[in-house]
């Protein structure tokens, strides 16, 4: 990684908002960059929003705060409404298809549809929509290794859920082979 990136993530509570930023941090760290997590929570713990902003840079941060990012991965309508003008032109939006219809457009930003919960549906549980959409991200930003990323999940979801560490993998598996697959439709 030569150069800062700045990601936002936003969504209801309880879809793995905070994990997805968790695992990019860390996985910064794992790569001897300088990252920060940033969490911010609405008034309830599930359905109540959620967002994180996330600096990923080989240089000192200043600040965790920052007004426009170059990556906005969104999880669902309010949070697309809320954030999808604080992108910088050139940047990109990757969001959840399945529970945002229509078509998103922004001129100057590269957008990608992930239909995330109804692929996670394909593996069994929906609860790893996140992960999909996570896999999606790391396809069109290889900055870590599957090897970080697997190390910082097996960190993240400690002894006591090492049995999900395998259906996670396979979500993001399968979220980037959707974008590789689309990359090749565009």
């Amino acid at each position: 990684m030569n150069k800062t990136k700045r990601i936002t993530i936003a969504g209801f509570g309880g879809q793995g908002v905070m994990m997805i930023g968790q695992v990019l941090a860390y996985a910064g760290t794992e790569a001897e960059l300088n990252s920060l997590w940033y969490p911010s929570y609405g008034p309830e713990t599930r359905g109540g929003t959620a967002n994180c902003s996330v600096t990923i840079s080989p240089t000192l941060i200043n600040s965790p705060v920052f007004s426009k990012a170059d990556t906005l991965i969104v999880l669902n309508k309010p949070s697309l409404a809320k954030y999808f003008d604080k992108i910088l032109e050139g940047g990109e939006i990757i969001y959840n298809s399945s529970l945002i219809d229509g078509e998103v457009k922004k001129d100057h930003v590269r957008v990608y549809p992930v239909p995330a919960n109804d692929m996670a549906a394909e593996l069994g549980n929906t609860k790893v929509a996140n992960m999909v959409i996570l896999g999606a991200y790391l396809q069109l930003n290889d900055d870590f290794s599957d090897e970080i990323i697997e190390e910082v999940l097996k960190h993240i979801l400690g002894a006591n859920k090492q049995q999900y560490l395998e259906i996670n993998l396979k979500a993001i598996r399968m979220g980037k082979e959707f974008v590789s697959k689309m990359g090749k439709l565009l």
